[in-house]
Parts: structure tokens; C-alpha cells; sequence
């Protein structure tokens, strides 16, 4: 099994290791709760202004331009089914006379569904990527009763497809958790190996859709002859609603349509409006300005952190590992207190109770990573926090106060938890 740099074996299905503090979604679900009342607090005394969202995520409901259709379940859908699938086909690159989309209420729900119907109980599914599929890969996999082997990179891949027996389903990931992304020439062999092995290719594109032909000139989802795919609309270029857009082969699309609705995982009509201005606003020069942002912060960051800093072409990120040493060295203590995702959390929490900072960590339950994202940042936002070396100035500041908490569990309960 996976272990992290302090030798602690990961959780099922996730990235990272729990701990005595935080030990499974529960706990999640709780620091969450806490979060809201920091949100709350400064709203009330400092206004809605005082809250940053620096997560790269986008999960709001633009108030849609006057006529464009009502909020309503049953109306907007007649009204706008028609331009919804026009806009996404074309963001997706599908064809209409092969292709369908489907909104689901979450990018999780799409990729879940998609395996429940691509891959019946008892066969394999494989998972390829640079660093390890999504847990929602995962979890659907199980979910669906099936045996689900984790690969990284075409190579390992390859070596997977040749020793297991009955893969009906490739579960593939273009721009991994980590933000490394597989060439289009990987991404081409996996899908002619998966289909001469009379496997479906299902791509979880939650970012690549967008990062992969906006930043690195690849295909778009739908180019590169997977079956089905995926993406969210609450990231990088687009403004949300926080569904999951699926689109793919009509028939598995229509199956995958009938799911939905029997499990409740559909994305509600209402919101239809939502998602078609998210399209039509949608621009890959947006998607460009936000690396180019992130770069400036990285870049300030990098002044206070050096090398405990790793980045890539889009991304920067500070590792849950690296943010437990940094802690543990400033507070002088060698034995480690706790696991690399409590210590991540606690930062966390303190970027968004002392500064407003609305970080990825509180974005996804539970975490999809135990490290510090730094990634597609709005400048308009940026500026308005006070600019790239002002937000380095609140993570070097943040990780004091963690040391001051990282050997106490008590204390450190109470900033994950608030006060009982």
C-alpha cells in the first residue's frame, strides 16, 4: 500500500494518510462546518468583500443575463436544451450526430455513473494517469463492484492491460490531482490499446478539458476518441454552476442519462440557465491569464518557502509532508505530532480565519490532496486580497502560527473544530 514521506500508509481511496485528529470524513465534514463560521464572522463584521476565494474553483450561480430563462425546473430545460448541448458539444468537441452531453449535479456523479454503466460487477477497471487517479475513480469503481487497479503512466499501463483479466472499462485522467498531464500521443495509445482490448475509455477531465487544449494545444475531450468524458464547470475559465458536463457516445450518454435520473445524481434543470452562460462566456485566453497569475504568486512564494515549493507548467503546490517539516522545524519538535493533512488543514483554517482566504482544502470532501494548491488565481481577486507578495506574506505568517499548535493536539483541535 501507498505510503506518505513519514512512512504512514494512506487512507482507502485517498492520496494521503488520516490521523487521530482528522480520521475520516466525519472529521472533514466538521472543519468544515467550523470554516463557515470564520466565513460568517468577517462577512458580518467586514462585509462580503473580506472573504477571498483563492481556490481556483469557481461554485457560485451567476445571476444569468435578463431573458435568457427562468430558474425553473421544468421551463428552463424547454427553453434552452437545445443551445445547452450546442454549447457543450462544441466545448467538448463532440459531433452531434454521434455525440451527447448530460449535466450531472457534480463532476464525482458523472464519473460514478459513467462506470456503473460502462463496467458491470465483477470486471476490472483500470485507472491511468501521471500520479494516481481522483478517489471519485476510485470510490466509483468499488461502488460498481469492481475490481479497480490504479496505473501511472502508459508503460505501467500497458503492463496492467496485459495481466488482468476482463477490463471493460479504462478509467483515464489527463491532468492528474497533481497537475501533471498526459501527452496526446500516451493519451492516443491508451485509447487504441483499451478499445483493441474491447474496453470502454472513460476520461475524468475535470480540468484537463480546459487546461489540456487552452494552455498545452491538445484536442479537446471529445477529440482524442474516448467513449465518454467529463468535466467540471466551477474551474479554470469557466464561472460555474458546480455540475459535472458529460458527454460521449449518444447510446452510453442515454444510458448514462437513465441512471441519473433513478439515483437523483442529474443537475437540476433549474440551474440549465447557469451553465449556458458559463459556456458562452467561456474564452481560452481566461484560462491563460489565470497560470499567468498563479505564476506571480508562485514566484513570491518561493522567495519565504524555496525548493520546499514544486511546481508545474500551470500549478504550484506546497506538499502536506512539507508543510508538517516546516511546522515541526519552526517550532523546534523532531517526533511528528501528526499526520501531513491535519497539519495542511490547520493552515488552512488559519489562512481563512485570519485573512479571509478561501483555499482548494475546503472545496472537496473529503480533501482530494494533503497538499496546498496553488493554482488558476483570478488577478481581479489577487489584487483586491493586496497582491502576490502579500499572500506569500499570509502563508509564511500562517505556518508560524501552526508551529505554535503543530505539538499541541488540544489547541490544534480546537482552530480544526472551533471550541466545544
Amino acid at each position: 500500500m501507498t505510503k506518505d514521506r513519514f512512512g504512514n500508509t494512506h487512507a482507502p481511496g485517498l492520496p494521503y494518510a488520516h490521523g487521530e485528529i482528522i480520521r475520516d470524513s466525519r472529521d472533514d465534514h466538521a472543519k468544515l462546518r467550523n470554516a463557515w463560521t470564520h466565513i460568517e464572522r468577517r462577512t458580518r463584521e467586514m462585509g462580503a468583500d473580506a472573504v477571498f476565494n483563492l481556490s481556483g474553483l469557481e461554485r457560485g450561480y451567476p445571476e444569468p443575463a435578463d431573458g435568457l430563462a427562468p430558474m425553473d425546473d421544468e421551463l428552463a430545460p424547454a427553453l434552452l436544451s437545445g443551445r445547452l448541448e450546442e454549447l457543450a458539444l462544441d466545448h467538448l468537441g463532440g459531433n452531434a450526430d454521434v455525440h451527447a452531453i448530460m449535466p450531472f449535479n457534480r463532476q464525482t456523479a458523472a464519473v460514478m455513473t459513467a462506470t456503473r454503466v460502462l463496467a458491470a460487477p465483477g470486471s476490472t477497471v483500470i485507472g491511468v494517469s501521471m500520479t494516481g487517479s481522483h478517489p471519485c475513480v476510485v470510490r466509483g469503481a468499488k461502488y460498481a463492484g469492481n475490481t479497480f487497479i490504479d496505473t501511472l503512466g502508459v508503460a505501467a499501463f500497458e503492463e496492467a492491460l496485459a495481466k488482468f483479466e476482463n477490463v471493460q472499462l479504462v478509467s483515464m485522467t489527463r491532468l492528474a490531482v497533481s497537475y501533471e498531464i498526459l501527452s496526446v500521443k500516451d493519451i492516443e495509445r491508451i485509447v487504441r490499446l483499451s478499445h483493441d482490448a474491447g474496453a470502454k475509455v472513460l476520461v475524468d477531465d475535470a480540468g484537463g478539458a480546459r487546461v489540456g487544449p487552452a494552455i498545452f494545444g491538445q484536442p479537446k475531450m471529445l477529440e482524442l476518441g474516448v467513449d465518454v468524458g467529463s468535466t467540471g464547470l466551477d474551474k479554470y475559465g469557466t464561472i460555474g454552476p458546480r455540475i459535472g458536463l458529460c458527454g460521449g457516445a449518444r447510446e452510453i450518454v442515454e444510458e448514462m442519462r437513465a441512471l441519473a435520473f433513478e439515483l437523483g445524481v442529474e443537475a437540476r434543470p433549474m440551474v440549465y440557465p447557469g451553465i449556458v452562460q458559463s459556456l458562452e462566456q467561456y474564452d481560452p485566453a481566461r484560462v491563460v491569464e489565470l497560470v499567468e497569475t498563479t505564476k506571480q504568486v508562485t514566484a513570491a512564494i518561493k522567495k519565504r518557502l524555496g525548493n520546499r515549493i514544486t511546481e508545474t507548467p500551470v500549478i504550484a503546490r506546497l506538499d502536506g509532508e512539507d508543510i508538517l517539516e516546516i511546522a515541526m522545524e519552526r517550532a523546534g519538535i523532531t517526533d511528528r505530532p501528526v499526520m501531513p493533512i491535519e497539519a495542511y488543514a490547520g493552515l488552512a483554517m488559519l489562512l481563512l480565519r485570519d485573512y479571509g482566504v478561501m483555499t482548494v482544502h475546503f472545496a472537496g470532501l473529503p480533501p482530494g490532496t494533503s497538499s496546498m494548491l496553488i493554482k488558476f488565481m483570478p488577478p481581479e481577486t489577487l489584487e483586491r486580497f493586496g497582491g502576490p507578495e502579500k499572500y506569500a506574506d499570509a502563508v509564511d505568517k500562517s505556518l508560524d502560527k501552526l508551529a505554535e499548535v503543530i505539538g499541541d493536539e488540544a489547541a490544534l483541535r480546537e482552530l480544526l473544530f472551533g471550541a466545544n
